[in-house]
């Protein structure tokens, strides 16, 4: 066998390798930083109807968690949106909305500690 074909393949088989390996590590930080003893954060649920936007967010933490919506629009004309934050205190449930004139591409819901 030529050398010219054994290294690409064997770069392309190293990186079989390696990349998993990476994305293994990846996810062990993150879950060793949710599995934190300092848990925080709503769980939010989006939910995109036509051109409306409604975010539900649960706060089942001690702390105050500062949600706020953000809404990107499909057209270029269409103004996004970044809803003003939102205190859901402990154990509280709440309501985040938002719209586009048209279609919505994409919405999302970020997390701020409170004070």
């Amino acid at each position: 066998m030529r050398l010219s074909r054994l290294i690409p393949t064997a770069a392309a088989v190293a990186f079989v390798f390696v990349l998993p390996y990476e994305a293994v590590a990846h996810a062990r930080a993150y879950l060793a930083e949710a599995q934190s003893d300092d848990p925080f954060g709503a769980a939010c649920r989006v939910r995109v109807d036509g051109s409306q936007v409604t975010a539900y967010c649960h706060n089942p933490y001690p702390d105050t968690d500062h949600v706020s919506l953000h809404v990107e629009c499909v057209h270029w004309w269409d103004l996004d949106s970044d809803g003003a934050p939102v205190a859901a205190g402990p154990a509280q449930t709440v309501q985040l909305t938002g719209r586009c004139w048209k279609e919505v591409r994409t919405a999302w819901v970020t997390h701020r500690r409170g004070d």
